[in-house]
């Protein structure tokens, strides 16, 4: 089964827990604190994979959970790190955060890597606290919690070369005529609902992929028939080759299909508009006008094409337009890069705090320092909850609440918890 979008949520390891406990060895007079770290939670990571060619596998599974990091123990042993969390994808595949729609990465290349969420580091033992004014610490922090998204995954299949055109003008034929691939061949439309690619072997040792790409008609743009679903897998390929059933059985003219087309791939992206086609006319064996190829050919070659003879069903003249693709991925040059609305993550400036009233008419505190700070604080144990309230103070988050309006008795929220303030 051929999927080539996929939604999935990923949250990497949170960091384990600090410890707290002290030295109670004989001949050490003065033990102290000695309680080691929490270890690193694994991050979760993407990583491209030649051996994978649809998205299927998130179908049934949805969620992946990096496992966390081991908690401190005493004796300054600080806890284990985990190891990453890797989820292989096919090649080609694009990774969008699902809340913004901003792009994480690109996974074109086997082995491509993108570290997707970053585990929590972990919490820091009570040994690590100890001071000359504070020589018996007895808190130590919680984990800090991993990262976690809602994913958008979309597969743009690699291919070389595609074939482009109306159902019915005998894209499959072609791709089964020149390659090992044998994608179903029917006499009604949408008989391809899924991209099909086929590697294309020539004299020489030569070769490429080729690829059909099912569902571009008139409206495509817009969702008429197989919709855009497919127009994104047309991005991937270097050349395309337009093939135009130049016979005329079912009634259709081939310079309006081709026109046609190329409109629908000019609203979806100039830069598809923009690559390097080669028109081949099929069904030749079927015209029985002696004009009409020669009128349709030159009409091509009027615009600029090169313009090929074929006939699927016997293989007629597609040798010569293999090699001619073939020469083509060789010599490409990338387009210049389109501006689209396209917009890739970049990582925000940590912002302090941001306080904002709810419309259960709590306020909300918001920001990174602060949250980290909530959710690795233990705060039933004493001393953690007065270093809380310190570095409350040092943030004059009291100063800030007054003045959105906070009064006494008001519920505060950070993170998981919730708070009532007090002046």
């Amino acid at each position: 089964m051929f999927i080539d979008r996929a939604r999935v949520f990923v949250k990497a390891g949170d960091g384990g827990d600090g410890m707290s406990s002290f030295r109670r060895e004989k001949y050490v007079p003065n033990g102290g604190p000695s309680g080691g770290d929490g270890g690193k939670g694994a991050d979760v990571i993407f990583k491209a994979d030649k051996n994978i060619n649809t998205l299927v596998d998130f179908r049934y599974k949805r969620q992946f959970k990096a496992p966390a990091g081991g908690n401190g123990e005493s004796s300054n042993k600080h806890g284990r790190g985990s190891e990453p969390l890797i989820i292989p994808v096919p090649l080609g595949t694009v990774i969008k955060e699902e809340e913004t729609g901003k792009i994480f990465c690109d996974l074109v290349n086997d082995g491509d890597t993108f570290v997707i969420a970053k585990g929590g580091r972990g919490g820091r033992g009570n040994a690590r606290f100890q001071t000359s004014a504070n020589r018996a610490p007895t808190f130590a922090e919680k984990g800090e919690p991993g990262e976690e998204f809602w994913l958008q995954l979309e597969l743009k299949v690699l291919a070389d070369v595609g074939l482009l055109g109306y159902p019915s003008v005998g894209k499959s034929s072609i791709l089964r005529k020149v390659s090992k691939a044998q994608p179903e061949v029917a006499a009604y439309h949408f008989t391809t609902l899924t991209p099909v690619l086929g590697v294309v072997t020539i004299p020489g040792d030569r070769s490429f992929v080729l690829a059909d790409i099912p569902g571009l008609i008139e409206g495509a743009s817009e969702g008429v028939g197989l919709g855009h679903n497919f127009l994104r897998h047309v991005e991937r390929t270097n050349i395309l080759i337009h093939v135009l059933d130049v016979s005329g059985m079912e009634g259709r003219d081939p310079k309006v299909d081709f026109d046609a087309i190329n409109e629908e791939l000019r609203k979806y992206s100039e830069k598809l508009a923009n690559k390097k086609q080669i028109v081949a006319l099929n069904k030749i064996d079927m015209v029985f006008d002696d004009t009409t190829i020669p009128d349709t050919k030159k009409y091509f070659e009027d615009k600029g094409y090169e313009v090929f003879l074929i006939n699927a069903l016997s293989g007629e003249g597609l040798p010569e337009l293999m090699e001619r693709a073939y020469y083509y991925v060789e010599n490409y040059e990338p387009e210049p890069e389109a501006t689209d609305d396209t917009v890739v993550y970049e990582a925000k400036p940590d912002v302090e705090f941001v306080i904002t009233r709810g419309d259960d008419a709590a306020f909300y505190i918001t920001g990174k320092r602060i949250e980290r700070l909530v959710a690795m604080t233990n705060l039933s144990d004493d001393q953690s909850l007065r270093r809380f309230q310190r570095i409350w103070r040092f943030m004059e988050l009291d100063a800030k609440l007054k003045e959105k309006g906070c009064k006494d008795g008001d519920e505060v929220v950070i993170g998981d918890q919730r708070f009532t303030f007090q002046e």
